[in-house]
């Protein structure tokens, strides 16, 4: 697609998921960012959301999700993002929620430096996008 539009304004969906686990949720250091969020990544044709939620997941994770529950839908200014590379993208998100997972994490993968569980009243400084 970027071959056809260079960096012009392009339209994603994303989706996440937020895991708790013991009142903790899971979050992910960015390398593409160096920011902490939640897992998630853009929906590929075809998808439902909760595929995307689970297959992003688990490609960042090594978690298999379940149960997933709508957490919230959000648009608005702040989807509109700048890569690094300076191509526009403006992203609606999908975010779920869940409590329900297996697997072990994967600490490090291409997008990540690391995977760690925060309480609520502990959370970093979160991505936005």
């Amino acid at each position: 697609m970027r071959h056809l539009i260079g960096s012009n304004l392009l339209m994603t969906v994303g989706c996440g998921v937020i895991i708790e686990y013991n009142e903790q949720i899971l979050l992910q250091h960015r390398k593409d960012h160096d920011v902490w969020g939640i897992p998630g990544g853009v929906m590929e044709p075809g998808e439902l959301f909760e595929e995307t939620a689970i297959r992003e997941t688990n490609e960042e994770t090594g978690l298999t999700v379940r149960k997933l529950k709508l957490f919230g839908i959000y648009s608005g200014d702040e989807g509109y993002s700048r890569y690094e590379n300076g191509d526009l993208v403006y992203s609606v998100q999908i975010i779920f929620f869940t409590t329900e997972f297996s697997g072990e994490i994967i600490q490090s993968t291409d997008e990540s430096h690391e995977h760690r569980f925060f309480s609520r009243n502990e959370l970093p400084p979160l991505n936005q996008h």
